[in-house]
């Protein structure tokens, strides 16, 4: 496969082209939403429970009814345990076994494209075959970048914006991960303002069906992907 770049696109069909996406697929945008929270919650709550970390709310309780300064010292002290930490990896590791399940959006968006039938295990495609590591692997990258980033606001964002492609170009164009970010780069470089702009769209619709109607941010959660496979299907063209 082999990528380049066509002529400059508009924010407006780019934005237009991801709606169009989002809203053909409603209930796959669903059926995402419901199996990331149940595997989600599933596994925080059995990990809490694991390590002990229900019996810490009480704790946490009457030092809020302090101070707010005793409730954070509290859940600083907490932090410092192993149980604490031992959850933590834990729900990442959760985070990163769901990874692939955005890639199944990707497919189904493609089969769109391709006016072919959707089926319900094309949710499920980034888990297929060995593939399956490969996208686990970088999730995992992932996940450490973003962690030592996180504190400054600034790196955490640009680290967003020079992997938003990686994982479409991994999944259409069998792109390795430093190729795919250099791949990424490039395009940022070309369409900076275009990039923000729809991140900065999708982050904030993503979230805003929680806080409007909870049930209608499982529909909203996932949009996300359509986002990202509008964006890389107008600034990428792939050729065999």
């Amino acid at each position: 496969m082999q990528s380049k770049y066509p002529q400059k696109p508009g924010i407006d069909f780019i934005l237009k082209q991801a709606f169009f996406y989002w809203n053909k697929t409603l209930i796959f945008q669903l059926m995402f939403s419901i199996v990331f929270f149940a595997v989600f919650f599933t596994s925080m709550f059995f990990f809490a429970a694991q390590f002990g970390l229900w019996e810490k709310n009480q704790e946490l309780v009457e030092a809020l009814n302090k101070s707010t300064s005793a409730y954070l010292e509290k859940i600083n002290e907490m932090g410092q345990t192993e149980n604490y930490q031992m959850f933590t990896f834990a729900i990442i590791g959760t985070s990163v076994f769901l990874y692939p399940l955005n890639l199944g959006l990707f497919q189904i968006f493609r089969k769109i494209d391709l006016n072919e039938k959707i089926e319900l295990g094309d949710l499920f495609a980034g888990y297929n075959g060995l593939n399956f590591f490969k996208y686990v692997g970088y999730s995992i990258f992932w996940i450490m970048v973003y962690r030592l980033t996180i504190p400054t606001l600034f790196l955490a964002v640009l680290w967003v914006m020079i992997t938003v492609f990686v994982a479409p170009l991994m999944f259409f164009s069998n792109k390795r991960i430093f190729e795919a970010i250099s791949l990424n780069i490039q395009a940022l470089r070309k369409y900076f303002l275009e990039i923000l702009v729809c991140v900065i769209v999708a982050v904030f619709f993503r979230y805003i069906g929680f806080t409007l109607f909870f049930v209608g941010g499982l529909f909203t959660f996932p949009f996300w992907n359509a986002m990202i496979y509008s964006l890389y299907k107008t600034i990428f063209s792939e050729k065999s």
